[in-house]
Parts: structure tokens; sequence; C-alpha cells
């Protein structure tokens, strides 16, 4: 069933499949469709193409071959929970592709940090090279 759902104030088309789901809910487990899987073509959809790499890089195991990102949601009982839990997934994932990260400014440490490492070095070998000497045979 293809339903369209908004994230960030973008229209994402998905497909919903209900399938049975194992786990409690008594007899119901057997006769109900109540696991939710989602489906979500990032190729076909409206969002930039910097989200797009994002977000194919963030869906990680849950990416197909053909780019369709699948949510699987069987945590609850009910259907509408299922459907819920599943949607708020993707519009997660949606969200956290869609933020830019920071570009890393390269840096040089100050003269005293490498001072200071150099110091703790040399006495951590000191302590190392004490540990190892025999102790002297003029006893």
């Amino acid at each position: 069933m293809a339903v369209t759902i908004f994230a960030l104030g973008i229209p994402l088309d998905v497909d919903e499949k209900f399938v049975r789901a194992s786990g409690p809910g008594g007899q119901n487990v057997n006769k109900v469709a109540t696991a939710v899987e989602l489906r979500f073509d990032v190729n076909a959809s409206a969002l930039s193409n910097e989200v797009k790499s994002r977000l194919l890089s963030l869906a990680g195991h849950r990416l197909t071959s053909e780019g369709i990102v699948l949510i699987d949601s069987r945590e609850y009982r009910t259907q509408a929970q299922n459907r819920d839990a599943a949607r708020e997934r993707l519009i997660e994932l949606v969200t956290r592709a869609s933020i830019r990260p920071k570009k890393r400014t390269v840096t040089k440490p100050k003269k005293a940090a490498k001072e200071k490492r150099l110091t703790s070095k040399k006495l951590r070998s000191e302590i190392k090279r004490g540990r190892t000497r025999r102790p002297s045979s003029d006893d």
C-alpha cells in the first residue's frame, strides 16, 4: 500500500506491507498480520542528492541492492503501533541524513602539549627500564 509521509516538510512516498509477526500475541499472532515492512525508494525520492548519499550510507544493513531502504517493525502487538514505529524510524533516519556533518578544521598540537607527551613517555620508559634490571651481585 503506497503512502506519503512527511519528514522535514518533504513528502516521502513509502510502500507499507503487513506481515505476520512472531513473538507475543497469543492466538492472534497466527491470524493477524501486525508486523510492518516499510519500503522507501531513496533514488526516486524528492530528497537532494547530498541527503540521498548520506541516507544510503546511514541505512547500512537496511538497504537493498536496488537502493530501497527496508524498515521492519514488529515490536508491538497492534498494526497501528508498528506502523507508527516504522514511520518514526524512517523519519529519524532521514532527519539524521539531512544534517550536514561539520567540516573538521586541521589543527596542530601546541608546543607545551608535545613536551608534556614526551616527558610522560620518558617517565614511563624509565619505569619500564627499572623493571628489567637485575639486582647487582655485590650483596
